[in-house]
């Protein structure tokens, strides 16, 4: 489903840095801003455990020039901001030098920066995340209004639009982070602007370049620490085994499906977001159940009761099991699910080929690999 609008984009929303192995130690960001009186206040802030700690100020002089100065433990990325909508962010170590220049009364559209190749790739890996930004927005709100009105195939139509602008988006930065794979700014890149849990493959590529190339970085490390939970899931890799009860209080297990391609599919009765999914399963399932097709449901409810009613209502006539453990379900623990829907699909060996196919994109991915006519 449509997600709430972009947390890459705000991250990267505007971004940039650079580095000079030239400059003295400590880190040094100065400029000239257009349209900033003297006195005009910059704060400089660290990200740190997901929030930004100031680390300075600065005023501007008559003709708008600043400078900041400072120490960084390690390459790490700061902030940049006049105000909430002129600020961006930088890339600094105590070998980096900025320059930065831009209108202070549209920064993020404006700004340039000096210094390093890092300071270009961060720049241009900007231009893509903004470009998207506003037209991401746009359908967020049309999604919201559509679901608001009930009208479900305009929600179909523009979840759509979303998706290909999303997937436009992702493969734009998979190509500046290919051409620039060495650059610490790339290990940095996979985990602030993809989604490495669906680009898994791609983002352990980049890990591994990334050890050997920045092995001390804090950024490698962060990516390597966020991919390993991830290996067990991640696409090509055989899916971890489930053996559950089903409604009725016999087990079934995962395996026992082998020989078919099968949706694991992660739901619960009381996941607002899985139920409104549901009926795109279902008709993928009656379009591909005969197939070489089925589903393996598995719920994080603890209600038995609603669990039960949930499959009768939404007409779900496949596999369920639960151990009735909501989170501490240990299936989800050993796919690594952290929220719901969520959803793997598997070849007819059990092997990981496609995870989290929404609305029509199940479908298409059915009649791609059972080779019939969508």
């Amino acid at each position: 489903m449509i997600k709430s609008v972009f947390l890459a984009a705000t991250v990267l929303g505007m971004a940039n840095a650079c580095q000079n192995a030239a400059a003295a130690d400590g880190y040094e960001v100065s400029g000239q801003l257009k349209n900033a009186p003297a006195g005009t206040v910059l704060h400089l802030a660290e990200l740190t455990s997901n929030q930004f700690v100031e680390k300075g100020q600065a005023k501007t002089d008559a003709s708008g020039n600043f400078t900041l100065k400072g120490l960084a433990t390690a390459p790490g990325i700061f902030q940049l901001k006049l105000d909430d909508a002129n600020q961006v962010l930088l890339l600094l170590d105590n070998k980096t030098h900025v320059q930065l220049s831009g209108d202070a009364k549209s920064l993020p559209a404006t700004y340039t920066v000096k210094g390093s190749k890092d300071a270009e790739v961060l720049r241009q890996l900007t231009q893509v995340m903004t470009g998207s930004k506003g037209q991401l927005e746009d359908i967020g709100k049309r999604y919201n209004a559509a679901g608001q009105a009930g009208k479900t195939e305009e929600m179909k139509a523009v979840e759509k639009e979303y998706y290909q602008i999303q997937g436009g988006t992702t493969a734009k930065v998979k190509t500046l982070i290919r051409r620039n794979a060495t650059s610490v700014v790339s290990g940095f890149a996979v985990g602030a602007f993809m989604n490495p849990e669906e680009e898994f493959q791609f983002a352990d590529s980049v890990a591994g370049v990334q050890r050997k190339a920045n092995p001390n970085s804090p950024f490698t490390k962060e990516l390597t620490a966020r991919l390993e939970p991830l290996r067990a899931t991640a696409q090509g890799s055989m899916a971890p085994e489930i053996d559950l009860p089903t409604p009725a209080g016999a087990k079934m297990a995962l395996s026992s499906l082998r020989g078919k391609y099968v949706l694991i599919d992660f739901w619960a009765s009381w996941c607002g977001p899985c139920r409104q999914e549901n009926p795109n399963v279902v008709k993928a399932y009656n379009q591909f159940k005969d197939k070489g097709f089925t589903i393996y449901s598995v719920s994080l409810d603890q209600d038995k009761a609603k669990w039960e009613k949930a499959i009768a209502s939404d007409g779900l006539t496949w596999n369920h099991v639960s151990d009735l453990a909501s989170w501490n379900s240990v299936a989800a623990a050993a796919y690594g699910v952290k929220a719901i829907p969520q959803s793997f699909l598997i070849d007819p060996k059990g092997r990981i080929i496609a995870k989290n196919l929404r609305g029509e994109a199940l479908a298409a991915k059915l009649a791609e690999v059972l080779k019939t006519v969508n």
